[in-house]
């Protein structure tokens, strides 16, 4: 990345080939202002949105990140404004000829010596935070739980000092679904194995109607639960059923669930926070509410500290396929092995597959709020998106819903969709999140600490009690994308071991379960 910067006016050019460069200034720059090169504006440029450096003609590419992001329509002249309209969108990468794990980087010295407070499960998993989830097999329960579980907060977790907090694990599906057709399996596995995430210590709880079609016995059947799962014949899972006969008035739920609910919390308290490795993080990295500058300031950084933490043994999963779908040749090139780079063609081509039975495609993707701030199409976004996974071999990849078996670089196949994306990574494992944002989002996941990473100076400063971290600094010149990945690399073992919360902890800011459901709705 460039700078080139003037008394006044701030440009950044990705590459030294790009024909365009984006407006750091805030507020954008007037029509008429000089820039480097000897060009004079010809529009008003808004903040994070492109200039042309050259005359460009009609079919020319536009490149930046020394891709091309778009077919001129038309003409245009040196000093404009491009924007959306005036480019036509490349199409997709064949999957075919691909190249398949041909970059071998240098190994990297191991970065030893980090630790943060956690919680060691006998699974062997570590969690960032001690919480008592109750699980729902069915949307139908969502009332009758979030009761509950006010009641518990407000009248049981003052007695368990040790306990973060109580979350229902709402959700949409259970019921009134194809629950035996094939794709049936993904939200099926996502609800289970987010039932098993690090933060919850082990502890199953699961809250029923009993007429739902999917029953507790098909949600979590016996060895699901690892290690401690001790079931007998006479003895299943620590299920409440509100259709129960012993139940008998709605009150009777309400005190089934809390004293279910106080065993759990009783194990849970007397757990305590040990001191280990960095490589016990388990982080899921993910964007919304993205600009242009994404991809220059706040991805790049943590792409920096995604290095870092693969250097210290922990495991870092990106995701979005439609964010990552046009770069696939540079993410297939990074495999492990030729088998990691296929099993990333078979993500890509059944989420292609999948558009197309919608009659959409990739370019669906992108959002009003990413053409504010400069994104001209999926093309551009994705550049940006893909360097949130660093530089590291790739080593693994999972499908929507699966959990992690391994360490390292991981891409695991979601939706772009934030809150599909989150749950997802949830059920993978993750036990510490970092979301960027350019436009800004009071996203939060109640299982999770998420860590918010703005793009702008002015996200930063007007939102300053909602991001944790500012990349904004990066293009101004106040710091490096180094500085910012350490800080963040810092931070997240300080948020890691409860020595600080997010201010989305802070807030009690928190996004509902979204579980991804591709089979028919019944």
């Amino acid at each position: 990345m460039t700078e080139t910067t003037a008394a006044k006016p701030l440009l950044i050019k990705m590459h030294e080939l790009d024909n365009v460069a984006i407006v750091a200034n805030d507020g954008g720059l007037p029509a008429g202002t000089q820039i480097d090169g000897g060009i004079t504006l010809v529009d008003k440029v808004p903040q994070a949105h492109k200039v042309a450096l050259v005359d460009l003609a009609e079919g020319e590419a536009i490149r930046r990140y020394n891709v091309p992001i778009g077919y001129a329509l038309k003409a245009i002249a040196a000093g404009s404004w491009v924007h959306e309209r005036l480019l036509r969108m490349p199409p997709a990468r064949e999957l075919e000829g691909l190249p398949i794990a041909t970059i071998k980087p240098a190994a990297q010295a191991a970065l030893e010596g980090y630790t943060f407070e956690g919680y060691r499960n006998a699974d062997g998993s570590v969690g960032t935070r001690n919480i008592l989830a109750i699980t729902q097999t069915v949307q139908c329960v969502a009332g009758v739980t979030e009761f509950a579980v006010q009641r518990i907060k407000s009248e049981l977790l003052p007695r368990y000092p040790n306990v973060d907090d109580v979350v229902a694990l709402e959700h949409t599906y259970g019921c009134g679904v194809a629950i035996d057709a094939p794709d049936a399996i993904v939200p099926i596995r996502t609800l289970r194995n987010i039932s098993m995430n690090p933060n919850f210590g082990g502890e199953v709880m699961v809250v029923s109607l009993g007429c739902e079609k999917l029953q507790p016995e098909r949600l979590l059947p016996p060895g699901t639960i690892a290690i401690t799962d001790e079931r007998q014949a006479d003895k299943g899972l620590d299920v409440v059923c509100l259709q129960d006969a012993a139940h008998v008035g709605f009150m009777s739920m309400i005190d089934s669930i809390m004293r279910q609910a106080e065993i759990h919390l009783a194990r849970l308290n007397a757990r305590r926070r040990v001191t280990v490795p960095a490589s016990e993080l388990v982080v899921g990295v993910q964007c919304g509410g993205s600009d242009a500058f994404s991809g220059v300031t706040a991805n790049p950084a943590v792409g920096f500290c995604t290095d870092l933490l693969v250097r210290a043994g922990a495991t870092v999963m990106f995701s979005e396929v439609t964010e990552v779908r046009d770069g696939i040749d540079q993410l297939t090139s990074r495999a492990a092995t030729p088998e990691v780079a296929q099993d990333m063609i078979r993500e890509m081509a059944w989420y292609d597959a999948y558009l197309k039975r919608g009659q959409v495609d990739r370019s669906a993707n992108t959002t009003p709020g990413n053409k504010k701030g400069g994104l001209s199409n999926i093309v551009e976004k994705a550049m940006g998106s893909i360097v949130k996974s660093g530089s590291s071999p790739i080593s693994g990849v999972l499908a929507p819903g699966e959990k992690l078996a391994r360490k390292g670089l991981i891409y695991a196949a979601t939706p772009a969709s934030d809150f599909i994306c989150g749950t997802l990574q949830l059920a993978a494992g993750m036990n510490l999140h970092v979301f960027t944002t350019g436009r800004g989002t009071p996203y939060g996941l109640a299982a999770v600490p998420v860590i918010k990473v703005a793009t702008r100076d002015d996200l930063a400063r007007r939102w300053h009690d909602l991001m944790d971290i500012n990349a904004g600094t990066i293009a101004t010149g106040e710091k490096t994308i180094a500085d910012v990945g350490w800080e963040l690399f810092q931070f997240m073992l300080d948020v890691a071991s409860g020595r600080k919360k997010t201010w989305a902890e802070h807030w009690k800011l928190h996004n509902s379960l979204t579980l991804f459901n591709p089979a028919p709705v019944t």
